[in-house]
């Protein structure tokens, strides 16, 4: 296929603006899949995606469009996700990408997610599509959204596309510009193979499916193959397309995007952003491929059974795979047996990578309590990174304890700006400024600390919203501030598990929020269990789960009463040695009591 006929395009939007959609119906009106295959929101193939209603992983598609003039096209769309957690998804789509169409909701206009997904593509260099959405919504306002799209892509009105995706009007105007604004790719057919690996999946029966955008030269079947990162040579045994099916079609040219299936047994061995050349004829460069994800919330995942630890670890590998913003180490805990400690990029994140380990592997799994990576300057000067309460040291070395920073950019309604404001300051941020735009609309920006947005700030700010704010952020870097190790214990034995890092100010209304959930969710014993908060040696809340009671004098009746007397004694010290040798067993309910204390 000549490169002059290939274009190379993703939708972005913020979330819930209509990407899948909008990629249903230019597959519909490209007749890429018949009536029997079509079905809503068919690039979202996770049984997860379509319960959620969101877009989890980036999505490739080839479509045959024949334009206007006669010309037949070959147009490689992505569908990417929308959500802020998901947001290298997007990034790495844009990487293989010359154009974007950006999805703009008529009714809810420029929002959070928007802006920063078009910044993206922006850095990338590529052609922006302007398109507004929902115009057949009986509460859209275009004129207003029309206006916020001009001041946000610096366009002008007629520049602007309106559609419906739920109908499909408007859509074949805006493939047609796809086809006339969009470049096509400038790689070079005649040089030696240079392709960016932009995903990659586990096939239980094939290995690992490489999905692959050819920059210079090509790709064949049979061909050897080096990847530049790892310098490990394979053979390729299969090339093809998506449409958005896999079908192969044994060899890739510059510009096209598709697959390759090389024997790679071994997850460890592909990298995400890696580069892959000709073993024979190799490339002089690697490709710039993609900065390495940090990611800024930590949990451990443990195996309800000890015995499924490998599987664990297995599973792990493999969707570390498919996702490479989620990392995972070892860990061991006390409280929980052998475990992992894992990386997300956020909660929801982590919601659906734990969403996924149970139901594509079959696992049972318990989750601790989410963590951000903390930064310890040390008394001999140095500086060591904690993302485990566990790993802290001992507080008599600290220097100085610091936490990471984001700088938050809220888009709301200016009727819920003073309960925004309120939960900002609640949660320690520091305001960087207010702008007022058209149609009713503020931006706010805030400086926050990281640990205060991961648990619910998004929840609470569509709650005093309406539904109508939405939220983008970055991390800025560490400062300092006075925050302690919150520590619960059990009968006077210290739960690692359930340890917290926070700040002063907060410990002792956490500790005792914690405290009470505790009591409610922990199992009643034959003895009185104590559960307290301290921090080091100091307790700040307690609480008690009463003993089950056994009605030993039931059977006695008349007679003196020092019989029962020698019976509850009987049953008292029998309770005090049964305390002292007494485990008390923690169901998931008691770790999950951490993350819904207010």
């Amino acid at each position: 296929m000549p490169q002059e006929l290939i274009r190379n395009f993703s939708i972005i939007a913020h979330i819930d603006h209509g990407k899948s959609t909008l990629a249903d119906r230019i597959l519909e009106i490209t007749r890429t899949l018949s009536e029997r295959e079509m079905r809503e929101q068919v690039l979202d193939s996770m049984d997860l995606e379509r319960e959620r209603g969101i877009t989890i992983k980036a999505q490739a598609a080839r479509i045959s469009y024949q334009s206007l003039d006669g010309q037949t096209y070959v147009l490689n769309l992505i569908d990417t996700p929308g959500h802020v957690d998901f947001h290298y998804e997007v990034s790495r789509s844009l990487a293989a990408c010359e154009g974007a169409i950006l999805v703009v909701d008529a009714a809810q206009g420029v929002e959070a997610q928007t802006i920063a997904n078009l910044y993206k593509a922006v850095d990338e260099g590529l052609e922006i599509i302007p398109v507004m959405n929902k115009i057949d919504l009986p509460n859209a306002d275009p004129e207003s959204t029309r206006q916020q799209i001009m001041e946000l892509v610096g366009c002008f009105e007629n520049e602007i596309f309106s559609v419906s995706a739920k109908d499909g009007s408007g859509v074949s105007v805006v493939l047609e510009e796809v086809v006339r604004k969009i470049p096509p790719p400038s790689g070079k057919p005649d040089a030696p193979l240079r392709g960016l690996v932009v995903d990659s999946i586990y096939n239980t029966y094939r290995g690992v499916v490489a999905y692959i955008r050819v920059v210079d030269g090509q790709i064949t079947e049979g061909q050897k193959i080096c990847l530049m990162a790892t310098d490990q040579e394979y053979e390729v045994l299969e090339v093809g397309i998506f449409t958005p099916k896999m079908v192969r079609t044994g060899k890739l040219e510059a510009g096209e995007v598709g697959y390759f299936i090389a024997n790679i047994k071994t997850v460890a061995d592909l990298r995400v952003g890696d580069t892959v050349t000709d073993a024979r004829v190799p490339a002089g460069e690697m490709l710039p491929g993609y900065e390495p994800v940090k990611p800024v919330v930590f949990c451990g995942l443990f195996p309800v059974e000890s015995s499924e630890y490998e599987e664990l670890r297995d599973a792990l590998d493999k969707l570390h795979l498919n996702d490479s913003g989620f990392m995972f180490e070892p860990e061991t805990s006390t409280a929980l047996g052998f475990g992992f400690r894992c990386g997300f990029l956020g909660t929801l994140h982590m919601d659906i990578a734990q969403e996924r380990l149970e139901r594509e592997y079959d696992l049972s799994l318990v989750i601790t309590a989410p963590n951000v990576v903390y930064e310890i300057l040390l008394s001999n000067g140095e500086v060591v990174q904690i993302d485990n309460p566990a790993q802290m040291p001992n507080p008599g070395k600290i220097e100085e304890f610091r936490e990471p920073y984001i700088h938050a950019t809220i888009l709301t309604d200016q009727e819920s700006v003073g309960g925004i404001l309120k939960i900002c300051s609640d949660r320690r941020g520091e305001a960087r400024g207010m702008e007022y735009l058209p149609g009713n609309r503020v931006i706010l920006r805030y400086d926050l600390p990281l640990a205060e947005v991961v648990l619910d700030f998004h929840d609470k700010i569509k709650s005093v919203s309406r539904g109508y704010a939405s939220y983008d952020y970055e991390v800025i870097g560490f400062r300092a501030g006075p925050l302690v190790k919150l520590d619960i214990l059990l009968n006077g034995e210290p739960v690692d598990a359930l340890s917290l890092i926070v700040h002063e100010e907060k410990a002792y209304s956490r500790g005792k929020a914690l405290a009470e959930k505790l009591r409610q969710v922990v199992p009643r014993q034959l003895f009185d269990v104590a559960i307290q908060a301290a921090i080091g040696n100091k307790v700040i809340a307690r609480e008690n789960v009463r003993a089950l009671r056994k009605n030993v004098t039931a059977k006695c009746y008349g007679g003196d009463i020092t019989r029962k007397r020698k019976l509850l004694q009987r049953q008292r010290e029998g309770k005090r040695r049964m305390k002292q040798v007494g485990n008390v067993e923690l169901p998931q309910d008691a770790f999950l009591a951490v993350l819904n204390v207010e």
